[in-house]
């Protein structure tokens, strides 16, 4: 078998709106989504927080994962990622413990060390801009607030206590890659939108890894963009939505999904586009023989034990598609 063959499969969703769509059609896409990756085999289903941001409905993580949780049977469901700094660790524990009663065996913790938000936002959810100094110490909360209670602690989470949520530490830097090898923790790399930094954090992961009781040996997943159809041709106008998502994210425009366009040479000056290559540097787009070919590549360079996938498309049916066409490449 190959390294791809030996390689889970799983799914970020940022739960994206259309530009003629509702936040009620985005939420129903992402659940149809879960549904249909759970079918093709996937491992995991993580909802990304974000705040303030017009085109993307996955603000209220927890809610979210609950809402998946319901609405399938068998697949992992989880947080890629709560932003700790937003939020008091007691409440996030509160939260999980809560949904891994509910769903026992299927909740994971993805967490993230940056509060992915404006100051303006920050102030709205009365969190401080230096709150993520605190991320260790936040970490170590949590960890002893889902694990057994001890003697003489005064502070549960009820449900929470001893429900071992599994976490998972996020990051597009180096910061976490660290935390994540001292803990003995799972490390997810987001270069679904920063690649730059891949290989070092992972090579800072593996060379500095501690087991823990939580692993014996490193595991890495990296997050990768996708843009998969029939065809090199198609999949290159389709993707062509999802640049023009990040050019506007540059601009500080609307972020809801628009549909693509014959060539976007005419819509970005040049240091845009170079801009919007870095942040998807790491994206797959082609056909099924122009997908496996990158994907072999990429699991080769970074030995990753999971590949996530990001799939921002204008239709939803395109995105099915996509996944299926994944899937079929490990058959």
């Amino acid at each position: 078998m190959t390294r791809l063959q030996d390689t889970a499969f799983s799914m970020l969703d940022l739960v994206p709106i259309r530009d003629t769509g509702t936040e009620a059609e985005a939420l129903a896409n992402s659940l149809q989504l879960a549904r249909h990756v759970e079918a093709l085999g996937f491992q995991r289903f993580w909802l990304a927080e974000h705040h303030n941001m017009d085109g993307v409905a996955s603000s209220a993580t927890a809610v979210l994962v609950g809402y998946i949780a319901a609405g399938t049977s068998r697949i992992r469901v989880g947080s890629g990622g709560v932003m700790l700094p937003n939020h008091a660790p007691l409440v996030v524990a509160e939260q999980f413990g809560t949904l891994a009663t509910l769903y026992p065996g299927r909740i994971d913790l993805g967490l993230g060390r940056a509060p992915g938000a404006d100051r303006t936002t920050l102030m709205a959810l009365r969190r401080s801009a230096d709150d993520g100094e605190d991320f260790p110490e936040h970490v170590s909360t949590l960890q002893a607030l889902l694990g057994p209670a001890q003697p003489g602690q005064k502070l549960f989470a009820v449900p929470g206590t001893d429900t071992r949520v599994p976490i998972w530490l996020l990051g597009s830097s180096l910061f976490s890659a660290q935390l994540a090898a001292q803990r003995g923790l799972p490390y997810a790399f987001a270069s679904h939108f920063a690649p730059r930094m891949l290989h070092q954090a992972l090579r800072i992961y593996r060379d500095n890894f501690q087991p823990s009781a939580t692993l014996d040996k490193p595991y890495v997943m990296v997050g990768v963009p996708l843009q998969a159809a029939p065809t090199n041709e198609e999949a290159e106008y389709i993707a062509t939505t999802a640049y023009q998502r990040a050019l506007a994210l540059i601009r500080g425009h609307s972020l809801k999904l628009v549909p693509p366009v014959p060539s976007m040479a005419s819509r970005w000056l040049p240091h845009e586009q170079d801009a919007v290559g870095n942040l998807y540097g790491l994206a797959v787009i082609g056909g099924p023989e122009r997908v496996k070919q990158r994907l072999d590549m990429i699991v080769e360079q970074t030995q990753a034990d999971e590949i996530i996938f990001t799939c921002d498309m204008y239709d939803q049916a395109h995105r099915l598609r996509a996944c299926e066409i994944v899937a079929a490449l490990r058959d």
